[in-house]
């Protein structure tokens, strides 16, 4: 055994700052597709059998997934175990959880022949499981800093292309809606126009689950450069997008399959983090949100009434 493996084996982390059993199957399925094939190896197989690689030992782990005692505990160390024997500790967590009835079995991918009725059950599982996975793996810390700047911000430029971009206007409207200055940037000239504008006191909030998309992170980088407050919502905590970011809120999303790419899956994580966002904001704001919103009901209150009838 290596030195380094000695070293990171014997573990020893404070244990309040362990992620929970259940932040632990979050971040597996969240972090293994930017791992080394090596990782991915370990990271699946804790994930699929987790009472079974509880028992092993660092030299079993690594020969059942035919890696290396380094690979082994540097996996652990990405999934935020000090040494392998916390992660040994963290899986016998989980496995006890499912056993309990807590955790339920992985479904299968939405096959071409599948019926309808079995399409709506496997989509159901999947949309509770990434809603599960985002919020056991979010940093409520980095989500409370958030949340302030935005509660005290002068203006708020949220950028997003594509299923990403839907969110960013879900999450300017719910602000617009508590009378708070958002606006949505999809066109990236337009949104590095604006990103020139900002300054210290202002928000700038890029949504991407890869964390590589050029149109979001340009934009982003730009208003970070200006001195605003940058957040970024993205499934990759180690991608290019958080470089320019004060702030980092890490998304979960369903296992991506044909039929469901990554690009529609990762949806639903983000929406529960920009519900949150609101949510934290409305708080802050109250006194001030509470009449925005009543104010914003009743203004279009006629356009939600049915048409009556003519004599």
């Amino acid at each position: 055994m290596t030195n380094e493996v000695k070293e990171i084996f014997a573990g020893g982390g404070s244990p309040a700052a362990l992620p929970a059993p259940a932040a632990l199957a979050a971040k597996v399925r969240t972090l293994a597709p930017s791992m080394t094939r090596s990782m991915q190896r370990v990271a699946e197989a804790v994930a699929d059998d987790p009472a079974g690689c509880a028992a092993l030992t660092v030299t079993g782990l690594a020969e059942l997934t035919g890696t290396s005692e380094a690979t082994v505990v540097r996996t652990a160390r990405l999934l935020g175990y000090p040494g392998y024997r916390d992660l040994r500790l963290a899986l016998a967590g989980l496995a006890a959880q499912q056993q309990s009835g807590r955790a339920p079995a992985i479904t299968t991918d939405i096959a071409v022949d599948d019926p309808i009725a079995d399409v709506v059950a496997k989509l159901a599982y999947d949309e509770q499981q990434t809603l599960a996975d985002t919020a056991a793996g979010l940093d409520t810390v980095q989500l409370t800093a958030a949340v302030a700047a935005l509660a005290g911000a002068r203006r708020t430029d949220v950028y997003g292309v594509g299923a990403s971009g839907l969110v960013a206007q879900d999450l300017t409207q719910k602000l617009l809606r508590i009378g708070l200055l958002a606006h949505a940037h999809s066109d990236p000239h337009l949104a590095v126009t604006n990103a020139v504008q900002l300054r210290s006191g202002d928000v700038a909030i890029a949504i991407t689950h890869s964390g590589t998309t050029g149109d979001v992170i340009e934009p982003l980088r730009v208003a970070f450069e200006h001195g605003a407050t940058t957040v970024a919502v993205t499934g990759r905590p180690d991608s290019p997008v958080t470089q320019y970011a004060d702030h980092v809120l890490t998304t979960s999303t369903a296992r991506e399959s044909e039929l469901r790419p990554a690009a529609m899956s990762s949806r639903t994580g983000q929406l529960l983090v920009v519900d949150c966002l609101f949510v934290g904001v409305a708080q802050r704001t109250y006194e001030s949100a509470a009449p925005a919103l009543a104010a914003s009901y009743e203004a279009l209150a006629h356009r939600h009434q049915a048409a009556r009838k003519g004599p």
